[in-house]
């Protein structure tokens, strides 16, 4: 069985090699593609209110990573502004950038998903009447969190630091598909992202997905997959070491 890891180039890759470091053959078909911001001087701008800014929550690896490519002159982080992580790939990046350790807050290691609502848990205990908080995100996202923290008085911005686009199927990228296509008792495909599915039913309007399976991290994602006609949807924890015992499970 191959696992179709359909995470954006960067993480699909990582994610590839740690599957295949426990005996997964595993591929990436990326079904997101990152570009820049339609407004990079917005992103370069917000640098400049960091100092200001009590809270600023990174919605994914990527947000982190662009948002930090538009950085000038090493700019260092601020030593009273935390920086709100959606989980362990996110707070990795933002580690590596340069974020200390202890400005880091993210969900509990136990949580059974990673996302804003985990986040929250961790945040809800905080003061923000009257404070300042920056979301970096991609072209849009959910407003949740946010809501949660306006509702606390918090005064709450956000930032856009790439887009979202569909990817172009050829070559490599083309033979993978076809063969997933083909042979869907070969293959499983892995969904971190609800877009990414969206993505995959735009590219194959006429598919019968009825004998394909899925691993989903997320219950709105295995929602979406479900209701794109995947046969069989199995919902597991975003880690690797319950993503590794969900394959091994459905090999067995």
């Amino acid at each position: 069985m191959r696992v179709i890891v359909t995470r954006p180039a960067g993480q699909a890759a990582s994610w590839v090699r740690s599957l295949a470091g426990h005996g997964v053959d595993a591929v990436a078909l990326p079904l997101i593609d990152i570009a820049p911001p339609d407004d990079v001087p917005a992103v370069q701008a917000a640098w400049r209110t960091l100092a200001a800014q009590r809270l600023v929550v990174f919605a994914s690896p990527n947000a982190a990573q662009m948002f930090f490519g538009q950085r000038s002159g090493g700019q260092a982080w601020p030593a009273a502004t935390l920086a709100g992580s959606m989980g362990p790939g996110t707070t990795q990046v933002l580690r590596e950038l340069g974020v200390p350790g202890d400005a880091v807050v993210e969900p509990a290691h136990d949580s059974p998903q990673f996302d804003s609502e985990a986040l929250w848990r961790r945040l809800e205990s905080h003061e923000w009447q009257g404070v300042s908080v920056l979301v970096v995100r991609g072209d849009g996202g959910r407003d949740w969190l946010a809501e949660r923290l306006r509702e606390c008085g918090a005064r709450v911005a956000f930032i856009a630091t790439y887009r979202r686009v569909a990817p172009a199927f050829a070559g490599e990228s083309k033979q993978l598909l076809d063969a997933a296509l083909a042979r869907p008792h070969e293959h499983l495909w892995f969904f971190s992202s609800s877009e990414a599915i969206d993505h995959l039913a735009q590219a194959c309007p006429n598919v019968a997905w009825a004998e394909a399976r899925a691993l989903a991290t997320h219950p709105r994602i295995a929602e979406r997959a479900r209701a794109l006609g995947f046969g069989a949807v199995h919902p597991c924890r975003p880690t690797l070491d319950a993503v590794v015992a969900c394959i091994q499970s459905i090999a067995s």
